[in-house]
Parts: C-alpha cells; structure tokens; sequence
C-alpha cells in the first residue's frame, strides 16, 4: 500500500464490534490511524484490537460503552481527549432499528433508537468539534442511510432518525467551512451486517441477497469519499442511481414505493394506498 492517510491521526469510531463500524475500524487502521474502539460489547472489540494491532501495527484503545445510556457521549470524551488522547477522525457509526409498524413497536425499543441514532451522536459531535476546531483539524462521519432519502413504513423511526443525521451533517459541514474540519454523513444501502437481524427482519429471496453490498465495500468508499472531501455520499452506484431518480417521484407515492421494497423480505398484508 502507498502513503497512509491518516499516519499519525487518531479515530473513534462506535459501533465497532461487528458490521460497517468493524471494517470501517479496519479501513482506518489500514490508512494509519490509531483508533478508539467502543460498542458494547467487549470480547468482540478485543479480539478487534489485536487484529488491527498486530495487522497494521497502530494502538487501538477499547472503551466499552451502551450508547443508550444518556451519560455514555460524556464518559467517551473523558476516555479520549480527558485522557490526552486526540480524536482526530469522530466516526458515529453506532444505530439500530426495529422492522414492524410503528404502533406494534415497544416504547422502549423506539426510545432506544431514537437515543442511540439521533440524541448520542449529536451529542457526541457536540462534544468533540470544538475539540478538532480548536486544533484546525478534524472530521466527523456519520452514518445515515439510503432511508434518509425517503419515509419507510416498517422502518418509520429508524428512516427518521436517518434524515435527521444526512440533513444535521450536511448542515454542520457547511457550518464549518474554514475550520480546517469537515463532515460527511454516509448513507449506506442493503449491506451484509447484523443489522438486519437485529432488527428482526428476513430477507426473502434471491435476489434481495444478491442487491447487498458487504460492509468492507461499504466502509472502503465511506473512508475513500471522506478523504475526497465529500459532504454527502450513497455508496455503491445502484444505491446513487436510486436516490437520484427519486426526485422525480410523487411524495405521496413514495411511502408506498419503501413499503414495496422492504415487503419484498416479510409478508405483509396490506393493500396499496389509496
């Protein structure tokens, strides 16, 4: 590999354990960087930790942490920059969510996304930009998704809490220009994780398999479009080609049209709108 990027520079980077955050620690491992590793669970992050240390020789710290609980943003700066250790690149990967109507949902679980997607990592960003400012140097990436683009019935909160972070971003990033710092939210497609499983939806069929992307695709063009200085990217060109082709498409229509999509994996019984 030629020169690493981020020699030298140091990540945080959540939802680390499995999935786009683990090959996105990867990525950035392989680019240089030392890295900050958290989710909750921590036999996972170690066994990460050791592959990146002796892999690409960089320190990686583990730093255990539920992102659900409202004081974990504060207790993550206090492990990193309290503790002298810079984060140069903030990655707010952590999110889940929850397939189902939304009255069939638990309060519970729908709070839990809506803290985790959208109350965390605002406040994390909250937290450490004036950090990467004060240094003139810095970036933040979210991950968003390609649900930001439309309303998703079945997934109404996770979607919401999706445009939220791609419109807060964006937002942020051109708040910033001329801070030396920058930010770009990253909106994924299908990709080959334990989200959907999560979730508690299936895939059904063939061809839903074979439309995903597997998160280390998705985290080399998320790491490659944040070193291009990009404020906003869907990765994969498919993914990019859809959302552009949805401007042309009714509002109204368009919960329909999600809904359509993700029937595909779960038999729903529901009659096209009226």
């Amino acid at each position: 590999m030629g020169k690493k990027r981020l020699a030298g520079q140091r990540a945080l980077v959540t939802g680390a354990s499995s999935g786009i955050g683990a090959e996105l620690a990867r990525v950035l491992a392989e680019e240089g960087a030392n890295l900050v590793i958290t989710a909750r669970r921590k036999d996972r992050l170690e066994a990460l930790a050791t592959e990146l240390r002796e892999r690409h020789g960089v320190e990686v710290r583990v730093v255990q942490s539920d992102l659900e609980e409202p004081d974990a943003p504060a207790k993550l700066l206090a492990e990193t920059e309290g503790a002298g250790l810079a984060v140069d690149v903030l990655v707010n990967n952590a999110g889940f969510g929850a397939y189902d109507d939304f009255v069939a949902v638990p309060w519970a679980k729908t709070r839990g996304i809506i803290q985790v997607n959208l109350v965390a990592l605002t406040e994390l960003m909250h937290l450490f930009l004036p950090k990467m400012i004060a240094r003139r140097h810095g970036r933040v990436m979210n991950i968003a998704s390609m649900g930001a683009y439309m309303p998703t019935p079945t997934f109404a909160v996770y979607t919401s809490t999706k445009v939220y972070v791609r419109n807060l971003t964006e937002a942020v990033d051109f708040e910033l220009k001329g801070t030396g710092v920058r930010a770009i939210s990253v909106c994924p497609g299908g990709t080959t994780t334990e989200f959907l499983d999560a979730a508690e939806q299936q895939l059904k069929g063939g061809m839903a398999k074979l439309a995903m992307m597997s998160a280390e695709r998705c985290a080399r063009i998320s790491v490659r479009k944040m070193l291009a200085g990009r404020r906003n990217v869907v990765t994969g060109f498919l993914n990019a080609l859809t959302c552009w082709l949805l401007r042309f498409i009714p509002r109204a229509w368009q919960p329909w049209l999600a809904w359509k999509t993700m029937s595909s994996a779960v038999d729903k019984k529901k009659a096209l709108p009226g």
